[in-house]
């Protein structure tokens, strides 16, 4: 999953880099509003995290341009904890949840993860769910009946991935596109050497490969 971190106080966006890495996520990182106005609607980000006090163009006018435009990605903002002005007036101007600062980080991952699987029609269970897998995002591995198989970092990436978008066809740009951030190389070869290793670990009929299309997940595993 590919998210938009939008913050200006360099050590907390060093910090929430680092963990949101850790969770799995590719993360591109602006501090001005002006760029992340463009930014934020012209690449195809799965969530973006954005701070209201920013320079070059306030947070609520940057995400007033992104809604006026129809961009429908989850937006979680940013906002001081006095400020519960601030908290309304972005929730009316689309943002999905807010978090007040300071915050603890392992509350934003949740939060995240929530709304990921909030706008992709999935409970918000302790596991994530499909075709007979549950996939534990925190330890990063998957449970099926009873056996827990272990993943490597680019392999859960890649299943996280096709977990909240089931029976959908995804051609390999279109994964590449969230699998990766916009500074590291998007090689579909490598996307495919993940492929063939999840379904030697999972079945091979969980990911179909659709000649000219893509990748379809969802099939029952083997």
């Amino acid at each position: 999953m590919r998210l938009l971190l939008v913050e200006d106080n360099v050590p907390l966006a060093d910090e929430l880099l680092a963990g949101l890495q850790r969770q799995g996520y590719a993360v591109d990182w602006l501090a001005d509003g002006r760029d992340a106005a463009y930014q934020g609607s012209s690449e195809p980000y799965d969530l973006i995290i954005l701070d209201l006090g920013l320079p070059g163009l306030p947070g609520l006018d940057v995400l007033a341009q992104w809604r006026a435009a129809s961009l429908v990605t989850p937006v979680l903002i940013l906002t001081a904890r006095d400020s519960w002005a601030e908290r309304i007036e972005g929730l009316k101007a689309g943002a999905d949840d807010y978090l007040a600062k300071p915050f603890h980080p392992e509350e934003l991952f949740l939060r995240i993860q929530s709304l990921l699987r909030r706008s992709h029609g999935q409970a918000n269970q302790p596991t994530l769910q499909a075709a007979g897998l549950h996939l534990d995002e925190g330890r990063q591995c998957v449970l099926r009946e009873g056996d827990e198989i272990q993943l490597t970092a680019a392999e859960f990436r890649l299943l996280r991935y096709f977990m909240l978008h089931p029976q959908q066809i995804l051609s390999k740009s279109h994964l590449a596109e969230h699998l990766y951030d916009g500074e590291n190389e998007r090689d579909s070869n490598v996307l495919e050497v993940h492929v063939n290793h999840l379904r030697r670990k999972l079945g091979r009929s969980v990911i179909e490969t659709r000649r000219g299309q893509g990748y379809r997940f969802g099939a029952s595993p083997a």
